[in-house]
């Protein structure tokens, strides 16, 4: 068991939150009980993760999208109202980490995928803030762009747009999980031959075909299931606590 303070000092120290310019705020959202030993993380705070929470008694919710998003609507009501009453109810903490999850080196979003696409090496495309949150690495040999695909689509267990501009075999890749599909141009001015990123716009196919550069969208919350698991298993590890993830499907 820890003291609710303790726990989030140590999750800004660990994700150095304090230095990253972020659209929400970033830790205690929602606070709850003082002392906490359980804790149910998931990828959105939604009514169904929450609800989930209760049934496991958990004292807090650890999430990479939280609440009170920059130029939202202020007013407490509808389902924020249902939510907030919820948590508060229940006496549960509500954390959210946004960016500081993205660019951990080893525990973020960013970090996770390269695992997942099995890259041995991982570096942040220097000139995009915060630091990290476009990653670029090297295959080993060149692999064709199905191959990858294949590879992403079996890890995630979803389907992916695929955009093939007929370039070839890819040794260099860039990436950003979630809504990054907006670093397109970064990760070809930094030499890519393939951007991965969760989401993708409808200029986005049109900016990989001029760049000329391969592109696949595999999903904002697939792309960021792992680094909040990650979390969570290094709290479990380290500080002792209970800690259950709880997937909540989303096919966005």
């Amino acid at each position: 068991m820890i003291e609710r303070q303790q726990l989030v000092d140590y999750l800004d120290q660990l994700l150095d939150s304090g230095r990253i310019k972020d659209y929400c705020p970033n830790g205690l959202q929602v606070e709850g009980k003082a002392q906490i030993q359980t804790v149910v993380t998931g990828v959105t705070a939604s009514m169904a993760l929450l609800e989930q929470a209760a049934a496991l008694n958990a004292d807090a919710i650890l999430v990479h999208h939280g609440y009170f998003w920059k130029n939202e609507a202020p007013m407490v009501v509808g389902m924020k109202k249902r939510r907030l009453q919820l948590l508060l109810a229940h006496d549960i903490n509500l954390l959210g980490y946004h960016l500081p999850l993205d660019v951990h080196p080893t525990l973020g979003n960013n970090a996770q995928l390269a695992q997942i696409l099995h890259l041995e090496t991982a570096t942040p495309v220097l000139g995009v803030e915060p630091l990290g949150v476009l990653q670029q690495g090297e295959l080993a040999k060149a692999t064709p762009l199905t191959d990858i695909a294949a590879l992403l689509a079996e890890q995630l267990q979803r389907d992916l747009l695929v955009e093939d501009v007929g370039i070839g075999a890819v040794t260099k890749l860039a990436w950003c999980s979630g809504g990054g599909q907006g670093y397109i141009e970064q990760a070809a001015a930094a030499g890519a031959q393939l951007f991965i990123s969760g989401e993708v716009s409808e200029q986005t196919i049109h900016c990989a075909r001029e760049l000329g550069i391969h592109f696949i969208a595999a999903g904002h919350h697939a792309t960021e299931r792992y680094g909040v698991k990650a979390l969570g298993e290094h709290l479990a590890t380290e500080l002792g606590l209970t800690v259950h993830f709880v997937d909540i499907a989303n096919p966005a």
